[in-house]
This record gives structure tokens, sequence and C-alpha cells, in this order.
């Protein structure tokens, strides 16, 4: 028997016999002990302050007039199209920064303290996704902050909050594909690189800055069944009006069935990691 072996099976012992309260008092640590670090480096949040300040204005001031002519209007109905599906993009943009951030702690050797303790590997991973989620909400109050400002008009409270809700749970699901990505590939540069091979035909094959009735056939077939596309829709009639019920429960699918699929694997990796 290897080495690797014994070491994994010891493991998988050592997480068994911790209980669930264990589990989230370590979660609860590991959450806090993040956040220091935030504190103490706080240009880790510049991304979650610009990314929304310059795309909102990017495609609102650069695209909106163009497509907004195309939807039967101007910019100000660009800008209540768009920003519903900013808010879906962000769920997928900020979720890639879990994976670079897992990787940058096992090349600093601070993954391999962690595994040495009587700790359970799983809270390592949800106390990650637990504050790249808090990350993500702070990106979306200053996305809706500068959309309010270029016009957009919140007719919905509800259906806001029930947005960023769906939004939260299909970012949690793509979390675990970047945690995936930062055990098994070397450098933050990878997952980094990775990421934005995965992310930019998803974002742009979508509905998210555009409506889809003039892509080609071929790509309208990959629109209908990419995830973006079902969640901008969801959240377009969630906050200005609209179908909703097929998006939704076709967003909710996804990320069951990404969770369902990855987060196994992701704590399978880390468990096993050499």
């Amino acid at each position: 028997m290897s080495a690797a072996t014994v070491t994994t099976a010891a493991v998988t012992t050592a997480d068994s016999r911790i209980t669930l309260r264990g589990h989230l008092r370590h979660t609860g640590a590991l959450i806090r002990r993040n956040l220091l670090w935030i504190r103490q480096d706080p240009e880790s949040m510049f991304d979650a302050l610009l990314m929304p300040i310059v795309f909102t204005l990017l495609f609102v001031f650069v695209f909106g007039g163009s497509i907004g002519k195309a939807l039967g209007g101007g910019q100000d109905q660009y800008v209540q199209y768009v920003i519903p599906g900013m808010l879906a993009m962000m769920s997928m943009t900020m979720s890639q920064g879990v994976g670079t951030g897992f990787s940058q702690d096992f090349n600093s050797g601070v993954m391999d303290r962690f595994r040495s303790l009587p700790i359970g590997r799983g809270s390592v991973l949800f106390a990650k996704i637990v504050v790249e989620l808090g990350r993500m909400l702070f990106a979306t109050v200053v996305l809706m902050v500068v959309a309010v400002l270029v016009g957009f008009d919140i007719t919905s409270w509800s259906g806001l909050f029930a947005t960023v809700g769906l939004s939260a749970l299909f970012a949690s699901s793509i979390m675990w594909v970047f945690l995936t990505l930062g055990v098994v590939m070397k450098s933050a540069q990878s997952v980094q690189a990775m990421g934005f091979l995965v992310l930019f035909p998803l974002q742009f094959g979508s509905s998210i800055f555009a409506p889809t009735q003039s892509m080609p056939g071929w790509l309208q077939a990959f629109t209908d069944y990419n995830p973006l596309s079902t969640l901008a829709d969801a959240a377009r009639g969630l906050m200005v009006g609209g179908p909703v019920t097929h998006d939704l429960w076709v967003t909710v699918g996804w990320s069951v069935a990404i969770t369902a699929v990855m987060a196994p694997v992701a704590i399978h990796k880390f468990r096993t990691k050499s």
C-alpha cells in the first residue's frame, strides 16, 4: 500500500470523527482567518470594487446606444436590459477568484499547514466559498449603485433580492469548479488562464449583453443551454418584468447539478493532493 493511500485513508478516518458542530466551528474559524487576510490586504478587494464600475460604464456608454436601438429604444432601454445580465455575469466572474486564491494558498504552504491540523477538510473549502460569496455581494452592491446612477429603475425590490439569491446559488456551484482547478493546476496563473477560456465563451455566447435572436442558428442553440443565459433571463423577469418560471428552474437545476458533481470532486482532490 502506497504512502499516499495510507495518508488518504487516515485523513478520511479523521474527517469522519469530526461532528457537524466541529465542522461548523472549523468553518467559522477559517472564515474569520480569510476575512482577516482581506483586512490586511485590502487590495484584494479592488476587483470587486472596480469590475462592476468599469463593465457597467463600458457597456452602457459604448454599446448602449446601438444595442438600445436594436431593442426598439435607446440607451435607457439598454440599461434596463443589461443590468440584470451584469448581475449574472458577476456571479461567474467573481467565482474565478476562489480558484486563484486557493492555488496561491497551496503554493505558499498555507494549505499544507491546514491539512496537518485536526480539522475537517471540507471546512477549508466551505470557508473559501462563504468569503467569496461575501465579495460577490459587495460587488453586487457596487454594481447596483452604479446602475442607479446611469438610470436603472428598480421596479421590484423583492425581485432584486430574489435575483441576488439566485446569482449567489449559481455562483456557489461554479466556485466548486474553480476550487477543483485550484487544487489540480500548479499555479494561480494557470487557474486564471483556464478560467478565462471558460468564462469568455459562456459570457459572450449568452443573452447577458445582447439579445440572441440575431445570432447564427448554431450559436443560438448554444445559448439555449448556456446557464448564464437562463440566469440573465430569469434576472430580467424578476427585476423588470417578464417570464420567469422556466429560466428560474433551469438555473436552479444547473446549480444543483454542478454542485452535486463538482463538490465531491473538489473535496476528494483536496484530501488526496500530495
